[in-house]
């Protein structure tokens, strides 16, 4: 009898999932429940298509090693069906004193996870590799990279339907049942049997565990990312990408420039409450979205530990004079008047009902269900890995 597994989420992680399960099991049945009426709409289609190298993440995290294992994995995929892949390299700044010690334990926690080529530059070395940029010190990430990650979710799209399987779009997801051994997906007045089910939900994984009964914490409070675009007369002053040395407390990178595989340059983002959680323009706003954050006591708890932080990036959002002072530090050439307004990205983070936020990749099982339920940065890069960390896991 033919095995069906349904797969809720038509962005590069559920995808990737549908076709490991397509690879390594060619007799069953992949469905995968997309809201939207195409793939990649939210998460995967609105990220900095960075294909990060490992430096940040804690060693012998999920992170870590997902991180590790999908980069490679992806670099080849893209090579094999001619996708862009392009690794321009990123240097990670330190621009004064105060961060020598940061910068110092995130070259140890690079180095831990195996970071390819990484170098250690001083001043005068940095500005080889990027002639513009400013600062004391930098770590080379040169096999760091970008891609087209909407590209790639609809390859991986098209290989789960060329082996018989289905992508169901405009297809959300209402309701989930449990008969013995069956599960139906409910979607209004249309049900759906499989045997199994994987939740790759993203901003409403939350919302997709209780569905299911899974536990109510952490929950997810969406956060906006406001991208500037450099001008083209200025965009050729950045090579590759520099990043800020990250701030361990606080789980967004900070502002950063981004080279795009369309040739263009990018700065940002900024990290800013959204209101809705597909909320891309600053005057998004849905209901529940809002009443969802409200009756978190984690959100106030983070507020409350975050608050300073919070209005630091408020200001930048509303002034660009002041997002390109924070920028303008790595790269002083390029100013206010060198950049638009561009595209925005909603991060789902999720929050812990303490106000911690949680760091790394979580995945639960429980019935024949896994459900997804923290997938941040770098889960595009670290895509295929988690589709066969999953996939391990259902046929354990």
């Amino acid at each position: 009898m033919t095995t069906t597994i349904g797969i809720v989420g038509g962005g590069i992680v559920g995808l990737a999932v549908g076709r490991e399960i397509a690879r390594r099991r060619p007799g069953s049945q992949v469905v995968v429940f997309e809201a939207e009426e195409r793939v990649a709409v939210h998460q995967t289609g609105h990220n900095s298509g960075v294909v990060h190298a490992g430096i940040y993440y804690r060693p012998g995290s999920l992170k870590a090693e997902l991180c590790t294992r999908g980069r490679a994995l992806l670099r080849d995929y893209c090579a094999e069906h001619g996708l862009p892949y392009v690794e321009c390299g990123k240097l990670v700044v330190a621009v004064d004193a105060d961060e020598m010690g940061r910068f110092t334990a995130l070259e140890r926690t690079a180095a831990a996870n195996g970071v390819p080529g990484l170098r250690r530059l001083d001043g005068a070395a940095m500005r080889e590799v990027e002639p513009h940029a400013a600062g004391l010190a930098a770590l080379h990430s040169p096999h760091t990279a970008i891609t087209d990650y909407v590209a790639v979710a609809e390859q991986l799209a098209a290989e789960i339907v060329a082996t018989g399987g289905r992508v169901l779009l405009s297809t959300p997801v209402t309701g989930v049942d449990r008969d013995g051994g069956r599960i139906t997906v409910a979607s209004g007045a249309r049900r759906y049997d499989v045997d199994r089910l994987v939740l790759c939900g993203g901003l409403q994984s939350d919302r997709l565990g209780r569905l299911v009964g899974d536990d109510p914490a952490p929950r997810i409070v969406p956060f906006r990312g406001e991208y500037l675009a450099v001008l083209p007369e200025k965009a050729d002053l950045v090579r590759g990408m520099v990043y800020p040395v990250p701030d361990p407390r606080y789980p967004f990178l900070g502002v950063h420039f981004t080279r795009r595989v369309s040739g263009g340059l990018e700065v940002g983002p900024n990290a800013v409450l959204a209101l809705r959680r597909d909320g891309y323009r600053r005057s998004s706003f849905r209901l529940a979205d809002v009443g969802s954050i409200a009756t978190w006591p984690g959100f106030w708890r983070m507020a409350a530990t975050h608050w300073r932080t919070g209005v630091t990036e408020v200001h930048g959002s509303l002034s660009k004079r002041a997002y390109m002072r924070v920028a303008r530090r790595y790269v002083p050439e390029i100013g206010p008047d060198d950049v638009v307004r561009a595209g925005s990205g909603v991060r789902a983070q999720a929050v812990e009902r303490d106000g911690s936020l949680v760091d790394d990749f979580r995945i639960t099982q429980s019935d024949g269900i896994t459900s997804v339920r923290n997938a941040p940065s770098p889960a595009a890069t670290s895509s295929l890995a988690i589709a066969e960390h999953v996939v391990d896991r259902i046929w354990a």
